[in-house]
């Protein structure tokens, strides 16, 4: 099976290296194109025997499944650049998450579907967010989770979820890394502790809270319950949280979904679309 990476950006980049890491892939097994040519010249020095090729229809049409790794509104000029290469029996895959599986179908001649990795994947953790246009059959799903099993769990969504579900799986690592770093900021400035220390202690904490949350069964109001004596030190530190960060959740949603929507109107523009969607 030949696999085409269109587009090596952070993402791109970090699915060929967590596919290879694992052993999902062998480099011999992928081709990449991208608009620049260093991010691919590195790609193949760091994995010798990866093919890059000169342009996108080359990546296109010697490629069984070909990722999609593109911005946005970068996806109508590459589309059109690449759909008459591409053959029935082929799948193209698409990372963006405001692109529908609508404005690949009504393009492409071949099998699509969507994913939404996560940063976690380079660990082989964290989940691939998954869905699946109209042409591709069960083994076509079952090849798509099997090779994402290697570096995540794969779960299929509905695609009016993906905004939300992109919040936690995708964006989620960001937005606990920022509640990290000014809890640490703070700390190594009131106290003097040195960060790496607390850099190594956070991780832990993180790492250890996941599997209790996945392995152990607790949800999130359990575990506060567990960790939290009434009238003790976290039990207070938890009410000035919540008094805190009453409301900030509804204004990190509104913005996130705000912004997937601007791109997707944009999109449906492009792929000649007028679509009235629900919010949220």
């Amino acid at each position: 099976m030949k696999v085409g990476f269109i587009g090596t950006g952070s993402m791109g980049s970090l699915l060929i290296d967590a596919f290879i890491q694992s052993g999902a892939l062998l480099p011999e097994q992928i081709r990449v194109s991208n608009r620049s040519p260093e991010k691919p010249l590195q790609l193949a020095k760091r994995h010798p025997g990866l093919t890059v090729c000169s342009c996108n229809t080359e990546t296109a049409s010697q490629s069984d499944l070909l990722f999609l790794c593109i911005k946005p509104l970068e996806f109508k000029s590459v589309i059109s650049e690449i759909k008459d290469r591409l053959e029935a029996r082929q799948i193209a895959i698409s990372i963006t998450s405001p692109v529908q599986l609508i404005h690949l179908e009504s393009t492409l001649p071949c099998k699509v579907a969507k994913i939404i990795p996560s940063i976690t994947n380079l660990t082989g953790g964290g989940a691939s967010l998954c869905m699946y246009g109209s042409r591709i059959k069960e083994e076509d799903r079952q090849l798509i989770e099997s090779l994402l099993s290697y570096i995540s769990r794969p779960l299929e969504i509905l695609e009016s979820h993906t905004r939300i579900t992109s919040d936690f799986s995708s964006c989620g690592p960001a937005f606990l890394s920022l509640f990290m770093e000014k809890w640490i900021d703070a700390a190594v400035e009131m106290t003097g502790i040195d960060r790496r220390t607390l850099n190594a202690l956070a991780g832990e904490m993180l790492l250890g809270t996941g599997k209790l949350l996945t392995e152990e069964g607790f949800s999130p109001e359990q575990l506060q319950e567990r960790v939290a004596v009434p009238g003790g030190i976290t039990a207070q530190a938890l009410a000035l949280l919540d008094s805190n960060l009453n409301g900030l959740f509804y204004q990190l949603i509104k913005t996130t979904h705000d912004k997937y929507e601007e791109d997707l109107t944009k999109l449906d523009a492009a792929f000649g679309f007028t679509i009235n969607r629900p919010r949220y």
